[in-house]
């Protein structure tokens, strides 16, 4: 039995040692890749995080671009637009000052016209009317 046990048992016990201590180390290999892969993954998405984040913030600030250029382009444009009102306005005024006056001059010469024509000889009521109308008329085919 002594040397069953020396010569059988002892080197069973010896391969079965050394197969544990591997097992044990294929475990401990296994945990340390399982940790390894958990801590990849873990800063993966981390990494997808920040990616995602800097993707909003990068959007939103393009968007806010885009609203400002938008809002620097609508009152550019409204300037551009009052300007041309008031220039028109402005230029609708001088035309109706030209008018008023070229309108003056014409009446003054018209008034000249007929005193001279009433100076020349005095007429009653009805002459009168019939003057004015028939000045009415070569006014009317000057026009």
């Amino acid at each position: 039995m002594y040397l069953f046990k020396k010569f059988l048992f002892k080197p069973i016990q010896n391969i079965l040692a050394q197969r544990q201590q591997e097992v044990d180390t294929l475990y401990a290999d296994a945990d340390s890749a399982k940790q390894d892969a958990e801590s990849a993954k873990a800063e993966y998405e981390s990494h997808l995080l920040t990616a995602r984040t800097e993707a909003e913030e990068i959007t939103a600030r393009a968007v806010k671009n885009a609203q400002t250029r938008s809002d620097a382009m609508l009152a550019s444009a409204q300037s551009e637009a009052a300007a041309m009102r008031e220039k028109a306005s402005r230029d609708i005024e001088l035309e109706r000052r030209k008018a008023m006056n070229e309108m003056k001059s014409e009446i003054s010469g018209l008034a000249v016209e007929i005193a001279s024509k009433v100076a020349e000889k005095e007429i009653d009521e009805k002459q009168h009317e019939a003057l004015i109308e028939r000045f009415i008329d070569e006014l009317g085919e000057e026009s």
